[in-house]
């Protein structure tokens, strides 16, 4: 089932990004239909970032997605157990961490490192969870101009281990019930790649 959830995703960004959205159904019909109960296929979390709709990037109407959404894909408890809800609850098959490029959280956060500034109010919160991506970017050694890009993907990376290891999701993904998985959506391209 995890594998009919992805190949439903793919398919749907194949169509986003070339222009052929079919724009599900999301009229009266289905609202009633819903209002029974939900079945999502996929649980997407990902950034606030307005260019970045996981609704829209994967074509999808509504009661398709769970969506949770944070700068920067950040997440604490009340996140984690936002996450777990969908798959422990609905048996829903699918978790996608969806980091995407030109991340502005990140990016501001990257800036406050290198200058070694704090970022005001709960923003410090923010740049905080982004500090162990950061630093992995750093060990890479990459070239200043990939900081933000590589730190946007080692953030993706480091969050699909967190949840491989929740431990109401790990004995799902032990099970085969659930996949989690990691992906990248190119502003530039409209194309989600998702990652081994």
């Amino acid at each position: 089932m995890p594998a009919q959830a992805l190949a439903r995703l793919r398919a749907g960004n194949e169509r986003w990004s070339c222009d052929r959205a079919a724009r599900p159904d999301a009229g009266a019909a289905r609202r009633v239909e819903l209002a029974v109960g939900q079945e999502p296929f996929a649980v997407v979390f990902s950034c606030i970032d307005s260019r970045v709709p996981p609704e829209l990037t994967f074509d999808q109407g509504l009661g398709d997605l769970m969506v949770i959404r944070t700068a920067g894909h950040t997440h604490d408890s009340l996140v984690a157990g936002s996450l777990e809800y969908g798959p422990a609850e609905l048996e829903t098959p699918l978790l996608v961490v969806l980091g995407h490029q030109h991340c502005g959280a990140v990016t501001i956060a990257v800036e406050c490192f290198r200058d070694g500034r704090q970022l005001p109010g709960h923003l410090a919160d923010i740049a905080h969870d982004l500090r162990c991506p950061y630093d992995e970017a750093l060990r890479l050694g990459v070239a200043p101009g990939d900081l933000v890009e590589t730190t946007i993907h080692a953030q993706t990376r480091q969050t699909v281990a967190a949840l491989h290891h929740d431990r109401l999701l790990r004995p799902l993904v032990a099970a085969g019930r659930l996949q989690v998985v990691g992906a990248y959506y190119s502003l530039d391209s409209g194309r989600v790649t998702f990652f081994d």
